[in-house]
């Protein structure tokens, strides 16, 4: 895909997540890798709903910029996982309801913040891991997405929002969009004893899918 085509993805897709309630206001970010090591990522302040093609960040396989307005802050966080996490694409992080309620509760399992309820959150975000709170933009929420060493395409910022990873972006939003509804799921049925995967259908769909999930011997 040419960098115009992807330009304008990265506005259509976020146009779609914010018009959707998915993330409000200028929050959320998303970034994409070229093919010459750089890569594109929305610019600070921007509202994912009024994007610009022209205005994008573009930036050099150092992470400085090249083009465009000044970056999200966050970059440091997307530099943290290309650099961790080789099938790795594309980005996106927002700052979406469910998700971020889900990151404040105090029963989350760090290595692994929901249950396997669905085939279809384990198929698109395999585990989800829970990092600690760092303030927007700390260059140390970096070095705690380094250590989960690129075994999570999802994550949890506490107290701030989901990021997840994938092959293209079209996939990380799919796979944020499965995180949200799961959180969700979560949420509704809290307090309700329900009834998750069993450890042999989990494994059905590791054999069949040809899904990694960290820890999921011992978590799930």
């Amino acid at each position: 895909m040419s960098e115009t085509r992807i330009r304008e993805e990265i506005c259509r897709l976020g146009r779609s997540l914010f018009e959707r309630g998915l993330t409000p206001g200028s929050s959320g970010n998303i970034s994409v890798k070229l093919d010459d090591g750089g890569w594109l990522v929305t610019p600070t302040n921007a509202s994912l709903g009024f994007l610009d093609p022209a205005r994008m960040s573009r930036l050099g396989p150092d992470g400085r910029l090249v083009s465009g307005d000044a970056p999200t802050k966050e970059v440091p966080l997307h530099t943290a996982i290309y650099q961790t996490r080789g099938a790795a694409r594309a980005v996106v992080h927002l700052h979406s309801t469910h998700s971020v309620a889900l990151s404040m509760l105090p029963e989350i399992d760090p290595r692994a913040a929901l249950p396997p309820m669905t085939p279809y959150y384990l198929m698109k975000c395999g585990q989800t891991a829970l990092v600690p709170y760092y303030r927007p933009g700390d260059p140390a929420v970096a070095d705690a997405i380094k250590g989960l060493a690129g075994k999570y395409s999802s994550v949890l910022l506490a107290n701030h929002g989901p990021v997840v990873s994938g092959d293209t972006l079209e996939a990380a939003v799919f796979a944020m969009e499965e995180l949200e509804e799961t959180a969700k799921l979560y949420l509704l049925l809290r307090g309700l004893n329900p009834r998750y995967l069993s450890p042999e259908q989990v494994k059905d769909l590791t054999d069949v899918f040809g899904l990694t999930l960290p820890e999921h011997g011992e978590h799930l």
